[in-house]
């Protein structure tokens, strides 16, 4: 599908639009046209923290930035030079027709809805981690990016890039050896405190303690909450430590799970599909605030299973585990001359990993809105099960709770008036 086949007019439904018609620049043609070919054109929106890590991408033009907090945007602007634009709220920006791409670095409980608009207004999106904050959230996503034929990317790389985080190696020679079978059938990844996950787990707690404080002049505090819940204002709520609230993220696991947990998604061949159980091991979650936990279990049909292990345990702790042999951090092994062996299988199937060229020539990005929901969709069971305080059975397919009407009620949360998808 060509650029100009997929960017058409289009009708927007996020609430606080209204009925409005959008014509991409690439469409219009004429003298404000770029080809494809030449360099994209960007928006930032939440410039606090990861955003401004990301005003500059190569093979882009950083036009536009948009941050509810005044000083946080004037300092992008600062940092972007005198032709990038400021904005409050993202919905004017988003009716800009010369922006090809949106990065949505925004806290988690507003990147499902402003993923939804960009893509309703015909840009391709760069989205933060986690994906979304709710798996409904997630399936609107999936639904309206295929729909309007946007290009999309979750901003965790390890599936194809860098090395897995503590574990010493890349993720492809660790691909190949389970695609190999050298170590059996169901296996058993354990992500612990050996390949550095602890590191940030229980550092993001929440507050249950606050008090209503007044709203800085500075910060629009009413859209910062935006589709959230309205709570009264508290420092702790925002900016860098909105992470320990259930309404904005999920603690450790919302903030580092899907760097964790995508690439396993990759390794074990299961982009379409979801663990089907979920066991917790974990204190009585509090409303409001996020608290700590000991361990995550999940298990899909065929016998696999993720440990996530936030117990600091002396020793060597496996990281994959099947019945034919073990992995270690470090790419060791108690399969003897492993390497060797690894040698006579094929490499993994390359992938698309740059995302301006996949703009460019219309082309899925590696971790995309279909897989990146999917490996969402465990950060978000354990968020539900720890949440809830309980063990879960969940269906892959219909994507919903067995049986289990308080877990299917925080599948689709209700978002504040007027916001909607």
């Amino acid at each position: 599908m060509t650029n100009i086949s997929r960017r058409k007019f289009i009708s927007t439904s996020v609430a606080g639009f209204g009925s409005l018609c959008i014509i991409p620049r690439h469409v219009l043609g004429g003298s404000g046209y770029t080809a494809p070919s030449d360099v994209l054109t960007k928006a930032v929106i939440g410039v606090g923290g990861m955003g401004r890590w990301h005003l500059n991408t190569p093979g882009s033009k950083l036009l536009a930035v948009c941050d509810v907090d005044k000083n946080h945007l004037q300092h992008a602007i600062e940092l972007s030079g005198p032709d990038v634009r400021g904005y409050r709220d993202f919905r004017e920006l988003l009716l800009r027709d010369d922006i090809d791409i949106i990065h949505i670095a925004t806290p988690p409980h507003w990147h499902g809805l402003m993923s939804v608009a960009a893509a309703q207004a015909g840009k391709d999106i760069w989205c933060e981690k986690p994906m979304t904050r709710t798996i409904g959230e997630g399936q609107k996503v999936v639904e309206v990016v295929q729909k309007n034929g946007s290009i999309f990317r979750v901003n965790t790389w390890f599936r194809f890039s860098s090395q897995f985080y503590g574990f010493g190696t890349e993720i492809k020679p660790v691909k190949k050896l389970i695609d190999s079978g050298l170590l059996g059938w169901p296996l058993k990844i354990t992500i612990s405190s050996q390949t550095g996950f602890d590191w940030k787990l229980n550092y993001w707690q929440g507050l249950t303690n606050l008090k209503a404080q007044w709203v800085p002049e500075t910060l629009d505090y009413n859209l910062w909450l935006g589709p959230a819940t309205y709570k009264q204002y508290h420092p702790h709520r925002v900016h860098s430590t909105f992470r320990g609230y259930w309404d904005y993220d999920g603690g450790g696991l919302g903030d580092m799970g899907q760097h964790y947990l995508d690439p396993v998604q990759y390794l074990l061949n299961k982009d379409d599909t979801s663990p089907s159980f979920v066991e917790v091991d974990a204190l009585q979650s509090h409303p409001d605030a996020v608290g700590i936990w000991r361990k995550i279990r999940m298990r899909y049909d065929d016998g696999c299973e993720i440990i996530l292990d936030a117990n600091r345990k002396p020793g060597r702790v496996p990281y994959i585990e099947g019945p034919e042999g073990k992995l270690f951090k470090g790419f060791k092994s108690d399969i003897p001359d492993i390497r060797k062996k690894l040698s006579e299988y094929p490499e993994p199937e390359d992938q698309v990993i740059d995302f301006i060229d996949a703009v460019k020539n219309r082309k899925n990005f590696a971790l995309n809105e279909s897989n990146g929901h999917r490996s969402a969709i465990l950060v978000n069971l354990g968020k539900i099960a720890l949440r809830l305080g309980r063990n879960l059975h969940f269906d892959p397919d219909k994507q919903v709770f067995i049986d289990d009407i308080e877990a299917n009620r925080l599948i689709n949360q209700p978002m504040r008036s007027p916001w909607y998808i």
